[in-house]
């Protein structure tokens, strides 16, 4: 059973910096694209940045410039480097993995279980 596991989360004033990890574990035959989304209350989840085992990144327009992600294929972990972040930026973040977790079986969305991010002074 495949399991992601995000940890980092907390409360930061406006400007400050996060970092947040996703390791995904269980039974996992390649991982294709990582990810990281937000929800924040009353809003629908939005994507914030994916990274494709190509190292292909995708941002949303919002965090370009301020987010950074980045992977460890070794390890099955991803990153969310925050900087300058705004209190817009208060939300759940939840991570996504897309994989196969055999050569057979169709690839498929995996989720977190979220963590919080509060910025605020």
């Amino acid at each position: 059973q495949v399991q992601l596991v995000e940890s980092g989360g907390g409360l930061v004033q406006p400007g400050g910096s996060l970092r947040l990890s996703c390791t995904a574990s269980g039974k996992i035959f390649n991982i294709y694209v990582m990810g990281w989304y937000r929800q924040a209350p009353g809003k629908q989840r939005e994507l914030v940045a994916t990274l494709e085992l190509s190292s292909q990144t995708n941002y949303a327009d919002s965090v370009r410039g301020r987010f950074t992600i980045s992977r460890d294929n070794a390890k099955s972990t991803v990153y969310l480097q925050m900087n300058s972040l705004e209190p817009e930026d208060t939300a759940v973040y939840y991570c996504n993995a897309d994989l196969q977790v055999t050569a057979f079986q169709p690839r498929r969305d995996y989720w977190g279980q979220g963590t919080q991010v509060t910025v605020s002074s």
